[in-house]
């Protein structure tokens, strides 16, 4: 198994939103804001090889929206997907899987492209398959109010109208792992229903794709919820339970949202799990 970082590309969301109830005062130490108010946000996902199969964590937003729709997000710098795969070594076509930990377009927005003629859209990985599980499929197609425009169509549908979705069957209430290779997904609640949290064993440590669940190091004190997440009550008992393990247990943690910390480690302290450490990945994985 080896495992690429791909930079889908970087945009900016409002300080407040990303923190909640947490005072400005406070989270600007961590995660400083520009005049508008707005942090660095990125968005990096993972591409593993395993044998045969080469499995694209997340998509990003993707480049198909209104030149409206991007100039709420304040997108900056030059990664993009398709680049970022270039670099690697790779194409679109390459990519056997497409792992979803949920269907909000920040997420998922990379996964759909339009059609060669504009007309309608279509899969941006024609030859791979997408993961996402039922239970989050049926909240994403028939959304709330309040995550309506975080879930949009034309990101979900055309995985199904394709032929290219599968659903992964749970096991468990909350932690399953997988029996093809070394990769367990802890299902949370709190964000939106039925996220996923990829676990990854890999070169003799547990790497887990954090999501949503911790969106940026600044995220890690427990009162730290961001503004969007449907159910910030379920969310404490979560990244409490998780962040504990994290800590006992020594994950590595990728953050794919934090612009300038992408790999951390916990400690265990007298106001619980803090931050320990920042790597490059490829400082501790290669």
């Amino acid at each position: 198994m080896k495992i690429h970082t791909i930079e889908a590309g970087n945009f900016k969301l409002d300080g407040g939103a990303m923190f909640g109830v947490v005072p400005k005062s406070i989270w600007n130490k961590t995660n400083p804001a520009d005049s508008n108010n707005m942090i660095d946000i990125a968005a990096t996902c993972l591409l593993i090889e395993d044998g045969n199969r080469l499995i694209l964590i997340d998509t990003g937003m993707g480049d198909k929206q209104s030149e409206k729709f991007f100039g709420y997000y304040y997108k900056w710098g030059n990664d993009n997907l398709e680049k970022s795969l270039k670099e690697k070594g790779f194409s679109r076509e390459d990519i056997t899987d497409v792992f979803m930990t949920h269907l909000h377009f920040d997420h998922c927005g990379g996964s759909i492209q339009w059609n060669k003629d504009r007309t309608g859209y279509e899969p941006a990985f024609k030859n791979a398959t997408f993961w996402s599980n039922e239970e989050h499929w049926e909240w994403a197609t028939n959304p709330n109010a309040r995550e309506k425009a975080s879930f949009l169509k034309e990101n979900i549908l055309p995985m199904q109208e394709s032929g290219q979705l599968k659903f992964i069957k749970r096991q468990g209430e909350t932690y399953q792992d997988s029996s093809e290779m070394d990769f367990g997904i802890l299902f949370v609640d709190g964000h939106t229903d039925k996220q996923m949290i990829p676990h990854i064993k890999y070169q003799g440590k547990t790497l887990v794709f954090m999501a949503d669940l911790l969106p940026t190091a600044g995220h890690i004190p427990l009162p730290f919820v961001m503004g969007y997440d449907t159910r910030p009550l379920l969310t404490l008992p979560e990244k409490k339970t998780f962040l504990e393990k994290a800590s006992k247990e020594d994950f590595y943690l990728f953050l794919e949202h934090d612009a300038h910390n992408k790999l951390i480690t916990l400690e265990e302290t007298e106001k619980g799990p803090r931050l320990n450490e920042v790597f490059k990945f490829n400082e501790i994985f290669n």
